[in-house]
């Protein structure tokens, strides 16, 4: 039975904007609080009762491009098992993470969560063997699914995020410069490749591609053993107690130098292995041949994906960056493996 509210008062009142807003004066210093948000790019009246971030998280979670993460490649490419990781649930993973080192910290935790959430929005079919396809199209030599993530969210899907959510999608992998302003994106950072490298661990092992014997001692020696306590929880432990000892989001230095091992060993041995080169190979092949026909029927691509003001190539790559595994295979057998021909 629910409980009755005390006598004379209301059994419900309304939580307004401010009053969340006020709540936010108890976070970490460090933390960045809606009411000091630098804005969107164009202005708004502000909700009654949510605050920009929480506006922002809405945004994404109700965005096509979000959606689409549910059929997109993390490691598995067209994955048939139920429990294989996708692009969304490495997204929920990730935010959940990232939320659990935000409230031990005492961040904003609807900012983490929006950020982490838009994080990988831009996102090519296959992963990151659709990335390096693409990267070969561009002139600098570098198709960025992070710069993609902030193209969605301006311009092909425009939800005028505010400047710290846009930063935190611009800077959530490693490899982009400068990195993330605010404290939050620094939590996704982390929280990106905690939950990446754990749950591909899981996968591969699933798939009977490693085994639990096959982790270096120098990764178990800090992490413990794989089927022992949660890895997971040892590394969000790692990020908040250093953290709390050094005045900035970060990680200690031992399970720092045991992650950087726990990578290399999954790329030899799982990202990089033969098999999932030979499978690669098909799959970057699928991406050109769909950029190539697409580059001389520009035509076909329909007007939801298509932005007037941008270059041809812009357009062709806006397009098959937007779709999931299964609807590139889908597109690749229409265009190049017709049914029904003698």
């Amino acid at each position: 039975m629910s409980q009755a509210a005390p006598e004379g008062s209301a059994p419900l009142a309304p939580v307004t904007r401010e009053m969340r807003e006020a709540r936010e004066v108890h976070l970490s210093p460090l933390a960045t609080r809606s009411a000091d948000s630098r804005g969107r790019e164009r202005e708004e009246v502000p909700d009654p009762y949510r605050t920009e971030f929480e506006r922002d998280r809405d945004r994404v979670l109700h965005s096509k491009a979000f959606r689409r993460l549910k059929h997109k490649t993390q490691v598995f490419i067209n994955p048939e098992g139920d429990h294989i990781v996708t692009r969304m649930s490495h997204t929920l993973q990730v935010t959940q993470v990232a939320r659990a080192i935000a409230v031990a910290l005492g961040l904003n935790e609807t900012l983490t969560e929006a950020i982490c959430l838009a994080h990988d929005c831009g996102h090519t079919p296959f992963g990151h063997t659709g990335e390096a396809a693409l990267s070969e199209y561009v002139e600098a030599g570098q198709w960025l699914h992070s710069e993609q993530g902030v193209r969605i969210f301006n311009v092909l899907e425009p939800r005028n995020l505010t400047w710290e959510v846009i930063d935190g999608i611009r800077a959530h992998t490693w490899r982009v410069k400068p990195p993330p302003h605010t404290a939050e994106g620094w939590a996704c950072r982390f929280a990106d490749r905690i939950a990446y490298l754990n749950h591909d661990l899981q996968d591969a092992v699933r798939a009977g591609v490693i085994s639990a014997d096959d982790v270096p001692e120098e990764i178990t020696e800090v992490l413990g053993p794989l089927n022992g306590r949660s890895w997971i929880n040892g590394m969000i432990e790692a990020v908040i107690d250093e953290s709390v000892r050094r005045g900035k989001v970060t990680m200690s230095a031992d399970v720092l130098l045991a992650m950087k091992h726990f990578r290399e060993f999954m790329f030899e041995r799982v990202y990089l292995r033969p098999e999932a080169r030979a499978q690669a190979d098909r799959a970057r092949g699928v991406i050109h041949q769909l950029v190539e026909h697409l580059l001389h029927h520009p035509d076909q691509i329909p007007d939801s994906y298509r932005i007037a003001e941008a270059d041809t190539l812009t357009q062709v790559l806006d397009y098959v960056a937007g779709m999931t595994d299964r609807y590139a295979l889908n597109l690749h057998d229409e265009l190049f493996r017709p049914r029904g021909l003698v």
